[in-house]
């Protein structure tokens, strides 16, 4: 379990004041910082500028780790670990830091002698945008956990002027603003201009003959632009290992054209700045058009390409050749967005370098490693032939000689079978033609990983299966973590200090080690401690609730959340069916009893995702119609926070009772919101999708609400004529459900707004709502049972945490360094440090 770490014991952090970080200090460089960087009096000082003056103060005390964790890059002795995602959610950086550097309650206590709540300075830092949701968030607890785990590793991505966009709600309906999460400055990033790289797009290729005489292919780009690297530091839990996340910002060569300003031009004088600019302007493009699916593609070659010349410039500066590259860098591909890399390193290597074919490839095959994200066939993302050969020619011709050659491959391993070769093939063949990127990067990498056991049980008889005939052991399955640092230490001060004066605080780097509260479930005291511990959570979180939506909840009640990206396999829809049975039951049966209950629910649909944008106005529109009922009386009530991301999940995930994770089974690769709020002492209720599965193995059956069809139920049904209108007739809950929601009660009497979610739910139900209903709301029933015992669901949630160990990333990352990547911890020495006389780095000296 702890292999990593068996020669390689954690080098903890001196104490803050062995470091020059007495609280004096800290309100020193604090004050510094307000004056001479910022230029700042206490007459014009705001939050924001305090913000930034903490966050700069924290920043210069990481720098000597950061700069003696980079120099390992240069050196070569250790294996590096290059993460290319086209997404990371770091989510806000200052408590995070500060918590990993140890300087939590020294900063507290010097900033509360300046008169200031550090509480109050953490809530103004703007979170970075720059991902849609799970995928982005789990690179970001990848970074965490290799650097705790002292693995020496680069995160490369993009850096989106506009992020995830910001969430609004008018008249119920979801409203898309700009995020514009730079507009009161970045403290944490580093401008590197000096390491900028050039990228290539459009033009046309020429064969001609090197030096040698051999026969070589030359790329002549239509425009080139810069690609200028922001490093961000990540530090590790307590130790000097401080990696670095390089996020790509596109600029033009030339910013400003002369010529077309002095004849009066002044648009065309700045086009080409602007051309360059787009391309890392927004995240995720609508790509419903043309124009949006070539600047996403634009957007992953360019984030690529930067990212593989850099590491081919740091693997040449301490080795001469590039022959064993693949031994210098680990390059781990997250779902298909970076697949391109594939064909641009075989082009750097073989056009660029001059390496012939075989040993390009060789080293391409043992640098890269693919993890795949998703079953949904329409998620696995290709390219059609005409839009990828106008913009990158060059590696189209590539892309068609690997295809070629491993078709031939394929052919003398199945001979004769043309069916597995389509299947295969790179090029898909079967209508208009399109490159694969999920096939490219199955093709170009030496390991392929699901993140849960039934994910990539489906993924190697579904979704992959002919990769799986053809090279029997490359899927592997890695289950995802999340880190406890972020999602217990930052979220859930209150538990988390109940559980370091319990049994310590190993626990932060070693969760394992929580089975230790295991016993004390059957403890009356402790049980009263940790039920205490969560209903202050939840008092808190009902007086923000009230002052920020003007909404009073109950903190007695049962606090049911559904929070995550709103799609229709995700199921919202079932949550807000179950929502309107308890409102019927209720205005039937007044007397009836259940437990108090506030509905939570949260998330953005993508901007073009219709029928996603009517679920929320469902949701928020059955909230209006029973919040105001005054039948209801408080029994139970609904909202929806606007907005959702990282920040809003730290306030969440600590007051969940009841985590609702109901995707149907074989939609869901893993889910990491499932662990979240486990980690943090919610139950689940769930299908067996994911790690749902897991999870329940883990905290055990009584612990876990299961409900609905497993997979190989759900695939018989959907294969055996399905019809959900059956389910509507026969269940004459489900039927009064649907049909108050077509009476137009909850929509003013408008019986045709939600029509068409009605249509596709009795004539369609690709998630089969209406057969997992019966299920679904029985098993609800067995909640609130439950819950009305509070000793029992206290030991229930006690157990979840005790049992959730295997579920932190550093046990993923342990794994991908075991089984991918074949590197081991590399402790940082501290060769240079910060001399405070004058602020000057200077190469430590041994005396």
């Amino acid at each position: 379990m702890n292999d990593l770490h068996k020669n390689h014991s954690p080098q903890l952090l001196p104490a803050p004041n062995n470091h020059n970080t007495g609280i004096n200090k800290l309100k020193r460089a604090l004050a510094y910082k307000l004056f001479y960087q910022m230029g700042k009096t206490t007459r014009s000082v705001s939050l924001n500028d305090y913000y930034l003056a903490a966050a700069y103060t924290l920043r210069d005390r990481m720098q000597p780790l950061f700069i003696n964790s980079s120099e390992l890059y240069l050196e070569g002795s250790s294996r590096i670990v290059s993460y290319l995602s086209a997404e990371y959610l770091p989510g806000p950086h200052l408590h995070n830091n500060l918590i990993n550097l140890d300087l939590l309650d020294p900063m507290r206590q010097a900033v509360a002698e300046t008169g200031l709540d550090l509480n109050a300075i953490i809530g103004v830092e703007e979170e970075p945008g720059l991902g849609n949701g799970g995928l982005g968030r789990l690179a970001a607890c990848f970074m965490d956990s290799l650097a705790t785990l002292q693995i020496p590793a680069i995160g490369y991505g993009i850096r989106y002027e506009f992020g995830m966009f910001d969430q609004e709600l008018e008249n119920g309906w979801q409203v898309e603003l700009s995020d514009r999460w730079l507009r009161g400055g970045n403290p944490w990033e580093i401008k590197k201009a000096d390491l900028a790289q050039e990228v290539g797009f459009g033009g046309r290729t020429e064969t001609y003959h090197d030096q040698n005489g051999d026969l070589r292919i030359r790329w002549w780009p239509a425009r080139v632009i810069s690609g200028i690297p922001y490093d961000t530091p990540i530090p590790g839990y307590r130790v000097n290992t401080v990696n670095t996340l390089r996020l790509w910002s596109a600029e033009a060569p030339k910013s400003f054209n002369f010529e077309d300003f002095n004849v009066g031009d002044y648009i065309g004088a700045v086009a080409e700045k602007i051309s360059a600019e787009n391309i890392t302007k927004v995240l995720y493009p609508n790509d419903k058009k043309y124009a949006g699916k070539l600047l996403r593609l634009e957007q992953q070659y360019f984030f690529a390409s930067c990212s593989l010349q850099d590491m081919l410039r740091i693997h040449l500066f301490s080795h001469d050749s590039l022959s064993n590259f693949h031994q210098s860098f680990a390059v781990q591909l997250n779902d298909t967005h970076p697949a391109i890399a594939v064909a641009e390193l075989m082009r750097l290597l073989v056009d660029v370098h001059l390496m012939e074919w075989e040993q390009a490839w060789h080293v391409t095959t043992r640098t890269f490693s693919y993890t795949n994200h998703t079953l949904l066939p329409e998620s696995l993302e290709k390219w059609q032939l005409s839009m990828f050969s106008s913009l990158l020619p060059r590696h189209l011709e590539i892309i068609f000689e690997i295809n070629r050659r491993f078709l031939d491959i394929v052919r003398l391993k199945f001979p004769g079978n043309q069916e597995i070769v389509t299947q295969l093939s790179i090029i898909d063949e079967t209508g208009p033609r399109y490159v694969r990127m999920a096939n490219l990067a199955c093709v170009g990498s030496h390991t392929i990983n699901g993140v849960s056991s039934l994910h990539t049980r489906l993924l190697k008889e579904k979704t992959l299966a002919p990769f799986d005939r053809l090279w029997p052991k490359k899927i592997i399955s890695i289950t995802n973590g999340v880190t406890p640092r972020r999602w217990m230490l930052v979220t859930n001060h209150r538990l988390c200090t109940l559980i370091n004066k319990t049994i310590g605080e190993d626990w932060i780097t070693n969760l394992e080690y929580l089975t230790q509260l295991a016993p004390l479930a059957e403890d009356a005291n402790f049980r009263e401690a940790w039920h205490n511990a969560r209903l202050e959570n939840k008092k808190d979180f009902s007086e923000l609730t009230k002052k920020q939506l003007g909404v009073t909840l109950n903190p007695y009640a049962l606090f049911d959340v559904h929070v995550k990206r709103i799609h229709e396999y995700k199921r919202q829809h079932l949550s807000l069916l179950h929502i309107i049975t308890l409102y019927n039951r209720l205005k039937e049966h007044p007397e009836q009893c259940f437990p108090p209950r506030v509905f939570i629910f949260g998330g953005k649909a993508a901007p073009g995702y219709w029928m996603a944008k009517l679920i929320i106005k469902l949701i928020t529109s059955v909230a209006a119609v029973i919040n105001k009922d005054p039948d209801v009386k408080g029994r139970f009530k609904v909202i929806f926070v606007h907005n959702y991301n990282v920040k809003t999940g730290h306030a969440l995930f600590p007051v969940a009772d009841l985590s609702e994770q109901i995707s149907l089974a074989g939609t869901e690769a893993s889910g990491t919101g499932n662990m979240k709020f486990a980690m943090n002492g919610a139950l689940t209720i769930g299908t067996l999708d994911g790690a749902n599965a897991e999870i329940r193995e883990e905290v055990g059956a009584e612990q876990f609400f299961l409900f609905g069809l497993n997979v190989q139920e759900a695939e018989a049904l959907m294969q055996n004529s399905y019809r959900p209108l059956d389910y509507y007739n026969r269940n004459p809950e489900l039927k009064k459900a649907i049909d108050l929601i077509s009476s137009g009660h909850f929509s003013h009497g408008d019986q045709q707004l939600f029509k068409p979610l009605i249509d596709e739910l009795l004539y369609r139900d690709r998630y089969l709502l209406m057969a997992d209903y019966e299920s679904y709301i029985d098993c609800h029933d067995k909640v609130g049972a439950a819950f009305e015992d509070r000793q029992r669901w206290s030991r229930m949630s006690i157990l979840n945490v005790a049992r959730m160990g295997r579920f932190s990333s550093d046990r993923a990352i342990k794994e991908y360094c075991r089984s991918i990547w074949q590197v081991k911890p590399f402790p940082v020495d501290l060769k240079w440090k910060r001399v405070p006389e004058g602020g000057i780095i200077f190469p430590v000296v041994d005396e």
